[in-house]
């Protein structure tokens, strides 16, 4: 009998990284490891890392720190690192954190097995070198997708993927017989599928693409695979995820397949809502909007990534537009879907920002009526154009601007939940506790996504079950979220 192997996957960061660790996931299940849900319980502790911020790299190597306590009183033997933070800084990371029994980068995704079985056994794996991701594909998008094959993308097909027959149950070719293994690694309702990896916009505060790779779209027919998949899993709601769904099919010769793809993926058997994310501002158009505005089970969902509004700002940052270009956009998505949800996170204190830059952003989010909103407080990004920018500003003055633009945007969204009061809402239960001490049931509308938005809190329980779509009232408000009833035909 085979030695008993267990592993279990820690993961920190954005909707991309789950979709990461279910790959993982898949890929070791498939070769015998036992999946385990808490590190306390596992031989091996992969941590799967964010190296967005440095607020998020903190919490990466603190949770790498607290999986290695673990070794003095628990299971684990083995602490190893993957994910961005892994991958951007790699032996950097390994010197600076011996702790860490492994630093592994996204190439070591399709060996995962051996390298962890390695470790395991005493060994010893080589931490992964960094390398500018940008410059393993060619420059031009339409000649990326033959040349892609030969490079590591999370979340992509890499090598035919063996046939369902041969795979234990609960793992699948997520999207056919070009896709990696997954394997999901909760019972949520919603779970999101990656559309594709990579970005070439050059933002002056962003690294992700020295770490993540130029762009790159996953297939169509992969992603309707998955998809199905996904759906037969009990999935119900569907979250596209890249780090900009906007340039979808540019690699595919079709700049618009977005467009054609979201009807199928919501005529998918057992599929109640597709919903997509990361859009670029810049890059939006007419008939794009349409599609997410008017097609059936596409939630009329815009998740904007505007980081400030002030143009001088903007330019500096290697972006375009200002606030009343902003607002007309936002005008002209609920001039067709007045119910839309639109989300968007800001960075203040950006080098070079004035007074009246900042008073200009603050403009635009006191009229800009959006549902949720993030605020950062600018900070250096190694390798990044901004790093060496000389205008920078006293940390009390980002410190300050921060907590001023972070109050009124509490304020302002939670005003705009009280505009909601009365709505009819197409709800998704998510969780449902009928104790007395418990949470009731909640769940999202169409305009919350999950994790960076609020949620809907029932006033009753009764007929509920996780995976349902419900229709409910809007009748009340606590901050972002929205308290609702079901409507008296839905909840019989």
């Amino acid at each position: 009998m085979p030695e008993r192997r267990t592993v279990a996957l820690v993961t920190l960061g954005c909707a991309r990284n789950e979709v990461d660790s279910e790959e993982l996931a898949g890929r070791l299940a498939a070769d015998g490891w036992e999946l385990v849900e808490e590190a306390a319980d596992a031989d091996v502790a992969v941590v799967n890392t964010c190296g967005f911020v440095e607020a998020a790299k903190k919490d990466s190597v603190d949770a790498l720190l607290e999986a290695n306590d673990l070794k003095d009183h628990g299971r684990t033997q083995a602490v190893v690192a993957v994910g961005c933070m892994a991958e951007r800084y790699g032996k950097e990371l390994a010197e600076a954190l011996p702790e860490a029994d492994g630093v592994l980068g996204f190439d070591d995704y399709a060996d995962i097995s051996t390298r962890l079985q390695t470790i395991l056994s005493g060994g010893s794996v080589e931490a992964h070198a960094p390398r500018d991701r940008r410059k393993l594909l060619p420059l031009s998008p339409v000649q990326r997708q033959e040349a892609a094959a030969a490079v590591a993308l999370p979340g992509h097909s890499q090598e035919p993927a063996p046939a369902p027959a041969d795979l234990p149950e609960g793992i699948a070719p997520a999207s056919g017989p070009r896709a990696p293994l997954r394997r999901r690694l909760d019972t949520s309702p919603v779970a999101s599928v990656k559309l594709a990896s990579g970005c070439d916009r050059r933002c002056s505060f962003c690294a992700i693409p020295s770490f993540r790779g130029s762009f790159v779209s996953r297939r169509p027919s992969d992603v309707l695979g998955e998809t199905r998949w996904l759906a037969e899993q009990g999935v119900k709601e569907i979250m596209l995820v890249s780090e900009n769904n906007t340039s979808y099919g540019k690699d595919l010769g079709d700049i618009r397949l977005l467009e054609t793809l979201l009807p199928e993926l919501a005529a998918v058997d057992g599929i109640e809502r597709v919903r997509v994310s990361y859009l670029q501002p810049a890059e939006m158009r007419p008939g794009l909007i349409d599609v997410l505005t008017s097609t059936e089970k596409v939630a009329p969902y815009f998740d904007l990534s505007f980081q400030h509004s002030a143009p001088e700002v903007l330019r500096s940052m290697r972006r375009f537009g200002d606030t009343d270009r902003f607002l007309e956009l936002l005008d002209t998505i609920r001039g067709k879907a007045p119910q839309a949800g639109v989300r968007s996170n800001f960075i203040v204190g950006f080098p070079g920002e004035s007074e009246e830059d900042f008073a200009e952003l603050e403009r635009f989010i006191t009229h800009a009526r959006l549902d949720a909103i993030g605020v950062f407080g600018y900070s250096d990004e190694d390798g990044t154009e901004a790093a060496t920018y000389e205008n920078k500003l006293d940390q009390d003055v980002v410190d300050e601007r921060l907590a001023h633009l972070s109050r009124l945007a509490e304020e302002l969204t939670a005003q705009r939940a009280e505009e909601r009061l009365g709505e009819t809402l197409e709800v998704l239960v998510e969780s449902v506790d009928g104790t007395p001490d418990g949470d009731g049931a909640v769940g999202r509308a169409a305009h919350q996504a999950p994790e960076t938005d609020g949620q809907v809190v029932f006033t009753t329980t009764e007929g509920l079950v996780p995976g349902r779509m419900v229709t409910a009232k809007a009748v009340g408000t606590e901050g972002v979220d929205l308290v609702a009833e079901c409507l008296e035909e839905a909840a019989r």
